[in-house]
């Protein structure tokens, strides 16, 4: 009996397991039914929900100067001191020193014309010149003599040691010398000019550069005929083409009603459209004195305060006429955003940066303002979308609607 009752008051096991196994797999299911039912309902709202239509503009880099502007143009640089070398003789090109931007200096020789010719007319003038020095020495010692026998003869026929015939001979001889000394320096003056001449001419198959400057573009190539007026067929006009690179400067077209808003001296920037992260301090030069009847226009000349060498003629770019001088700390550039962007929300400055097809709400540290738009320290990047004028029902994660202002 007493056996009996004992193995009553065992456990079974296999009953305890089996009941926590189902207990489990109930709450698995609640769980599965639970995330199915969230995810549904997310799922219905972000596809049954319309999307918030708002404007939206880019975050970008500005420069503090855009505040104290008065008036842009544009233009295009252009070098004052340009030319395009030639010679004053016709001849083939046998030598070229130069290349498209290297640097030549003043009266450098940069291109030579075939020349021997003239160089044979220089070297038979400059013989000529030499036999005219001997002649005029000649001349000279002739004349020495002939002197001296004069003042001889002179004093003897004071004496009357000597017939008056014999002292004419000795003056028509000393005079003869004299015409003689006269004549040889006579041709010795255009033995000279000759020599001139021709060194001129030999000159003139030598290409100088006339200041100094950089070649923009080569022209002719060696064995091209070179000639002043170029009608032959084949002929080249120029060899090289070159510019003083400091004297670079914009040419701008201001409208005729703006006119009165420019003068000289007036401060400016510049903004070259191949170094757009640049800005060049520029003042006004001149105000040419004529308008373009076409356009309604008035040339206005920028000059570069600072010199670069990534500066080059006819670079395309845009002035701003200021109405004061930038300040040290008004050169560097801001990232700036349009002020209607920033909301207060939680006690701090947000945004709703654009992400795609939604918006998330993103703090931004801010500094002072610059014209209708205010400085970003820190939260957004340049190129950064944002929304304009937020409505109170957008949130983070808000599916929107782009218009682009």
């Amino acid at each position: 009996m007493e056996n009996e009752d004992l193995s009553k008051l065992r456990i079974d096991k296999s009953r305890v397991v089996t009941g926590t196994r189902k207990k489990r797999k109930l709450i698995y299911w609640i769980l599965l039914i639970v995330a199915v039912l969230v995810l549904g309902f997310l799922y219905v709202e972000r596809v049954f929900t319309p999307a918030v239509k708002v404007q939206v503009a880019t975050v970008s880099q500005v420069y503090p100067s855009q505040a104290f502007t008065m008036l842009n143009a544009s233009g295009y640089v252009v070098a004052q001191r340009k030319s395009a070398l030639a010679s004053k003789v016709t001849g083939r090109l046998i030598w070229l020193g130069v290349e498209e931007g290297s640097f030549v200096k003043k009266d450098q020789v940069i291109a030579r014309l075939e020349n021997q010719d003239v160089s044979a007319a220089k070297d038979q003038a400059a013989a000529n010149v030499r036999v005219a020095h001997f002649n005029l020495e000649q001349a000279q010692a002739e004349l020495r003599d002939a002197t001296a026998s004069l003042n001889r003869n002179k004093e003897l026929l004071s004496r009357g040691v000597v017939a008056r015939q014999t002292y004419d001979d000795v003056l028509a001889r000393y005079e003869k010398a004299v015409a003689g000394v006269a004549g040889a320096e006579a041709g010795l003056k255009a033995a000279t000019a000759a020599l001139e001449g021709a060194s001129a001419l030999l000159e003139y198959t030598l290409i100088r550069a006339p200041f100094d400057a950089v070649v923009l573009t080569k022209d002719a190539d060696i064995g091209d005929i070179v000639t002043p007026l170029g009608a032959a067929a084949n002929a080249k006009a120029a060899v090289v083409t070159i510019a003083d690179m400091s004297s670079l400067e914009v040419e701008a077209d201001v409208s005729e009603s703006n006119l009165s808003r420019v003068r000289p001296g007036q401060p400016c920037e510049i903004q070259l459209d191949a170094l757009p992260e640049q800005r060049f301090r520029g003042e006004i030069h001149m105000i040419v004195p004529t308008a373009d009847r076409s356009k309604a226009t008035v040339m206005v000349k920028v000059r570069f305060v600072d010199k670069d060498k990534r500066i080059l003629p006819e670079m395309s770019a845009k002035v701003s006429f200021l109405s004061r001088p930038v300040t040290g700390e008004e050169k560097r550039p801001r990232i700036a955003l349009n002020q209607s962007a920033v909301v207060n929300r939680k006690d701090r400055k947000e945004v709703f940066l654009v992400k795609g097809n939604s918006v998330v709400e993103t703090p931004v540290s801010l500094g002072g303002p610059i014209g209708d738009t205010v400085e970003v320290l820190q939260g957004v990047k340049v190129g950064d979308v944002v929304v304009l004028n937020p409505p109170d029902r957008l949130k983070s994660g808000s599916k929107i609607k782009m218009e682009e202002k």
